[in-house]
């Protein structure tokens, strides 16, 4: 089911943006991506290495998925500091913070498939999906035990979440941001080819805007006519359909926008079978390969970014982030 759904063509549009623009309105976890300012100082990079991430989740190997899910704890230890507004501290690599960001996505990948796509799942499917939300949920510091197994008890989650949402000013430019999808553009694309790109940018905006509660854009100030909520449903589902019909299509544009996530993806599209067909449980692929669970990954590590940033007063270390270019891709 995750590859059904993931591997669906608004997966990694729609899907994907509705996800980035809601998580900001979580406190801690918009603190940590303006704390490190990588959103703005290379957007387009950063939007492909995090795409990236959540496609290898969805369709890497274990080894690689158990590696890049190691590296994102060194990652995620730089982005600690102290909340810009009230009291207290954020650190990304918090399970609270954790487990907003995987339901979120996950969350807003299905909700998108439904929308724009096929539609509903069958309560069976459903169900198998939820319960991969949880194993997926192995790789990352949250613990699979707070995952909801049902749609009913994902927004339970989100209703006791909605109280802690907050429109700062901070999360209020992440969000405008990222609804620009037009700054993963390549300035070198071709003069032809731009306009096209741009539309199409134009066009993921007005149908994420479509995809997010009415209570939250106005939360935002994101503003949206009914007329084009309802206009985009069709436009959407026409051209879905037909680059689900024809993949080359699909990998095309990703290649163009997003060549790292396209390495993950186009094998999944493209029917290449697995150099070993072999499923193993995240604790079985960490047993192998020598990694530990991501909450208890890196402590020493951890501890020492803590006592620069809050010890010391200096900047946390770049290094997870230099390391993690092997398994993301480049930085810029």
């Amino acid at each position: 089911m995750v590859w059904k759904v993931w591997g669906y063509p608004s997966a990694s549009t729609v899907g994907f943006q509705r996800a980035v623009v809601v998580e900001p309105l979580d406190p801690p976890l918009v603190a940590a991506l303006d704390g490190t300012q990588d959103l703005y100082n290379r957007p387009a990079t950063r939007y492909d290495r995090t795409l990236r991430y959540f496609a290898m989740v969805a369709f890497g190997g274990s080894r690689d998925v158990c590696k890049v899910a190691d590296i994102l704890v060194k990652v995620h230890s730089k982005a600690i500091g102290k909340l810009p507004y009230g009291e207290g501290t954020y650190d990304a690599n918090d399970p609270e913070s954790q487990l907003w960001t995987h339901l979120v996505a996950w969350h807003s990948i299905l909700y998108v498939y439904e929308k724009y796509g096929p539609g509903k799942l069958p309560a069976a499917e459903e169900a198998e999906y939820w319960e991969s939300c949880a194993v997926a949920a192995e790789l990352q510091t949250c613990s699979p035990d707070d995952v909801p197994r049902t749609r009913e008890g994902v927004r339970g989650y989100f209703a006791a979440m909605r109280p802690k949402l907050q429109a700062s000013p901070i999360a209020l430019r992440a969000m405008q941001h990222l609804l620009h999808t037009e700054m993963v553009v390549p300035p070198e694309m071709s003069w032809w080819a731009r306009p096209l790109a741009l539309a199409a940018a134009k066009s993921l905006r007005v149908a994420t805007l479509a995809a997010m509660p009415r209570w939250m854009r106005e939360m935002a100030g994101l503003r949206q006519s009914r007329v084009s909520d309802v206009l985009i449903v069709p436009v959407m589902q026409v051209a879905f359909a037909v680059m689900h019909r024809r993949p080359q299509l699909q990998l095309n544009l990703m290649g163009a926008l997003t060549p790292n996530t396209l390495k993950v993806i186009a094998p999944v599209k493209l029917g290449i079978a697995a150099r070993t067909e072999e499923v193993l449980t995240p604790a079985e692929a960490r047993e192998r390969y020598g990694y530990a669970r991501p909450a208890e990954a890196h402590v020493e590590w951890r501890e020492r970014q803590a006592a620069r940033v809050f010890g010391e007063g200096g900047a946390a270390s770049d290094d997870g982030l230099i390391e993690s270019q092997e398994v993301l891709g480049q930085l810029g």
